[in-house]
């Protein structure tokens, strides 16, 4: 008796360990973009490979999960185990002793990152987050209505020539707007585009002595083509819109032309998703007064915080999520033409992916051309082409996003929205002590 009863003892205690091994719950927050939803879609191939683990998703809309995160960090809350984070983010956070570095094998092969996005994730030459996908900007538009209109479009098209083209091709009775850009205040979401509509025009943030260059005539050229572009040939509501609203829209054939990620080339090609997939082509972001900055340079990516006690499951997650391996795994399950893009020199020499990618090339090149350090006619003391590397740059984002909107929509003039937004930039620096 007394043996049995040790007996269930052993397999009670071994039960409990067992139960306890396989409750390391990892919570991980990320964005509502597409690709993130496939990543969740594919929970179960690791969970099976990894039975001790178990992936829990807080998924929000891009605004809200750069707040939450934002937060949660900078007071070390510990909500979250993986976090989403940009570009932006990593350089930052990394300094200040927030993340972990990301531990690589040589099966994770770190040198098949493409440099710009490798780059712009590491400190001191170790990598501060693994990039999940990356993109630059570019110019995508309905080849089979430029063919119509007899526009042919260069490698490198003109700010110009892409508004002749929408201007033509606009034509809201039947449906197509002439031009989809993103309106929807927010750092990420209007300034990432307007910064480089800026760019291109021969403005910057701020000047060597970090003093706000908002209320110049770059940034007025800019807003006031912006705006009288989106006025004449955009969508009804645009001032709402940001990369999901356009994508839907272009989807579903309404537009034209839309500068915006790169990463939406595969969503738009894709006939299940899009039904102009077959009309579509696309070209390096516009120009203006010159070609610097005119594309920006993006990643999503997974990092750890430093405030995560589960570190060793985190880093076997992102292991997988960003790996040689996973865009196999989603190209197996969906497609070559669905995975995840902008982070691998390998995925861009895949036969496979070649052949369902027309848009791999522009891609690649836009990503290629992109320079942090080196974004603005003028010098500029910061890095970052769509953003500036600074805490500080989050709010001035978004207060600057909103002025822009607001004068999108009507509600304030293109010089009021400059004039209010270089006044809270000011107030911004100062405070921050940038200068007096």
């Amino acid at each position: 008796m007394k043996r049995f009863l040790k007996a269930g003892l052993v397999l009670a205690l071994a039960g409990t360990g067992l139960a306890s091994h396989a409750a390391t719950e990892l919570v991980i927050a990320t964005v509502n973009n597409g690709h993130m939803i496939e990543m969740q879609k594919l929970t179960p191939f690791f969970e099976k490979a990894n039975p001790d683990i178990k992936l829990k998703w807080v998924t929000l809309e891009e605004g809200t999960l750069r707040q939450r995160v934002t937060t949660d960090i900078a007071t070390k809350g510990g909500q979250f185990d993986v976090m989403t984070i940009g570009l932006y983010e990593t350089p930052i956070w990394s300094k200040k002793g927030w993340l972990k570095p990301i531990a690589t094998d040589a099966a994770y092969d770190v040198d098949d990152l493409l440099p710009a996005i490798r780059n712009g994730l590491s400190t001191d030459g170790k990598l501060y987050a693994a990039p999940f996908y990356g993109e630059s900007s570019m110019l995508m538009y309905r080849k089979d209505l430029a063919d119509k209109l007899g526009v042919k479009f260069s490698d490198q098209p003109t700010w110009a020539q892409v508004k002749e083209f929408a201007d033509k091709a606009n034509d809201p009775k039947a449906g197509v707007y002439g031009m989809c850009l993103r309106g929807k205040p927010g750092w990420g979401d209007n300034m990432a585009f307007l910064t480089t509509l800026v760019n291109t025009h021969g403005g910057q943030w701020f000047d060597m002595q970090w003093k706000p260059q908002i209320d110049t005539k770059p940034w007025k050229d800019a807003i006031t083509f912006y705006v009288d572009l989106m006025k004449k040939d955009g969508p009804p509501g645009a001032s709402a819109n940001s990369f999901n609203e356009n994508l839907a829209l272009f989807n579903e054939g309404k537009c034209a032309a839309w500068v915006d990620a790169t990463i939406a080339a595969s969503f738009i090609s894709d006939p299940k998703q899009s039904k102009v997939a077959d009309k579509v082509a696309f070209a390096q972001a516009p120009t203006a007064a010159t070609p610097k900055g005119a594309n920006w340079l993006w990643s999503w990516n997974l990092a750890i915080p430093a405030s995560s006690s589960k570190d060793e499951a985190a880093q076997k997650f992102i292991k997988w999520a960003t790996s040689k391996d996973y865009v196999n795994l989603v190209a197996k399950e969906t497609g070559w033409a669905s995975v995840p893009t902008g982070t691998r020199k390998s995925t861009y020499a895949n036969p496979e992916f070649q052949k369902v990618a027309k848009f791999a090339e522009a891609e690649k090149k836009a990503i290629d051309t992109a320079n942090l350090s080196d974004s603005t006619l003028p010098k500029s003391p910061y890095v970052g082409v769509q953003y500036a590397a600074i805490p500080e740059f989050q709010a001035i984002g978004v207060a600057v996003g909103q002025q822009m909107s607001a004068a999108l929509s009507g509600k304030v003039t293109v010089d009021q929205a400059l004039k209010t937004s270089q006044t809270a930039a000011e107030r911004e620096m100062k405070k921050a002590g940038y200068y007096k």
